[in-house]
């Protein structure tokens, strides 16, 4: 059977330890024998980014702003630890946080569900989207270790030298200290992108900061979003039929576990992160969720939203046999396959994406599944497959299903 042919290049930023691993067996076996690939690619592994003072990162986002669509492994962020191990120059940056800084816009993740891995929420019926704002917050901080006593300020300069300043603590030893920002027209566009989304899905979307306690950069959030809300898209949800539903953070998290899902839950960059992980690994695992960044701009970056799984990447390096959980990995590649076919009019690259996703859930709900998943499903006797061994029975599953 002929290749897909694709028209325009995916940017391809590549990644670190299992998931790396991970992201080669997936092009060999689930993509490259039926899709002529043209990808435009950026290595953004932990020694590269360092080798280029983290410019291949810039570059691969000025990448996504020219061709529209990427797809993207899960990356190190270092810590001290990882400064010493990789013998780094510098503790580099979150390399999400930098892409998601250069493209703005909302980063939506959604649980995969699959028959037999059960919520451990047993009134979840049905997913919960995370809407995570994607600037600013502590992924774009600047912060400074205090070592002996002095004044903490804030300090703004306006453009005719005039200042104004707050006070952030007076220290009498040693601490910490950091500075965070946003910008209100990066808070317009996810209140947007958030409004637009709970439309075209019909859910009801939900926001929720912690306005209270911090009464003017939460607050802002609150006030932007209730603003766009009222001037823009009351009468759209109202004919709709769905809600928007302001709460604090606390207690937006008490509601859901409470819920039975099927809504859009917005929450800034941090709380976003946080949260992401919680819904993912209590609907089934962390490698078990969607997560595409959109950008008002009208680019589009798919990843994994879970970490490089370094446990089981030096099990490999032992040659230990490993079960790692592709399937986050897998629908990265599908979501940006699947937008390039829509913004190309490529229907058979879309049609693809769909059998490829379909492909992946029918294998593990035929008892095919990676250690993660076995441990907690409720099929019975399930079959627990090695990493390669897993992505093997995907793509027997997809060609199974193309040959009907």
């Amino acid at each position: 059977m002929a290749k897909i042919e694709m028209k325009t290049p995916l940017v391809e930023m590549d990644g670190d330890e299992m998931t790396r691993i991970i992201w080669q067996i997936i092009k060999d076996e689930l993509i490259c024998p039926y899709v002529d690939l043209k990808t435009e690619y950026y290595d953004l592994g932990l020694e590269h980014r360092d080798e280029t003072n983290d410019q291949v990162t810039v570059d691969s986002a000025e990448a996504t702003k020219r061709l529209g669509v990427a797809v993207k492994c899960a990356t190190i962020t270092p810590n001290a630890a990882r400064v010493e191990e990789y013998g780094l120059k510098q503790m580099w940056k979150s390399p999400n946080g930098t892409i998601r800084a250069l493209l703005d816009g909302t980063v939506f993740r959604a649980p995969i569900v699959v028959k037999g891995i059960d919520p451990v929420v047993s009134c979840w019926k049905r997913p919960i989207t995370i809407a995570r704002h994607a600037y600013g917050d502590v992924y774009k901080n600047s912060e400074m270790r205090i070592d002996a006593p002095g004044k903490v300020e804030l300090v703004y300069t306006a453009a005719d030298g005039t200042e104004h300043r707050e006070l952030v603590h007076v220290f009498d030893g040693p601490g910490v200290v950091q500075g965070q920002h946003n910008l209100d027209a990066s808070v317009e566009s996810f209140a947007r992108s958030c409004f637009e989304y709970a439309l075209s899905t019909g859910q009801d979307l939900w926001f929720a900061t912690k306005d209270t306690i911090s009464k003017t950069y939460d607050h802002r959030f609150k006030d932007v979003f209730a603003d766009i809300y009222e001037a823009e898209y009351r009468e759209k949800f109202e004919a709709a039929g769905i809600e928007y539903f302001y709460t604090l953070i606390d207690d937006a998290v008490a509601r859901v576990v409470k819920s039975e899902g099927g809504f859009i839950w917005a929450c800034k960059n941090y709380d976003g992160d946080v949260m992401s992980d919680m819904l993912s690994s209590a609907f089934g695992s962390l490698a078990m969720m969607t997560s595409v960044l959109v950008s008002p701009h009208g680019y589009f970056e798919y990843e994994a939203a879970h970490g490089t799984v370094q446990r089981h990447y030096y099990k490999h390096l032992k040659g230990e046999p490993t079960s790692t959980n592709s399937v986050a990995t897998i629908f990265a590649w599908t979501g940006a396959l699947r937008k390039r076919g829509e913004l190309d009019e490529l229907p058979e690259l879309v049609d693809f994406a769909n059998r490829l996703e379909a492909a992946t859930v029918h294998t593990i709900e035929s008892g095919r599944m990676t250690g993660d998943l076995a441990r907690i499903t409720s099929l019975p006797n399930p079959e627990t497959l090695g990493t390669r061994e897993f992505i093997l029975a995907i793509r027997e599953t997809l060609d199974a299903e193309a040959a009907n």
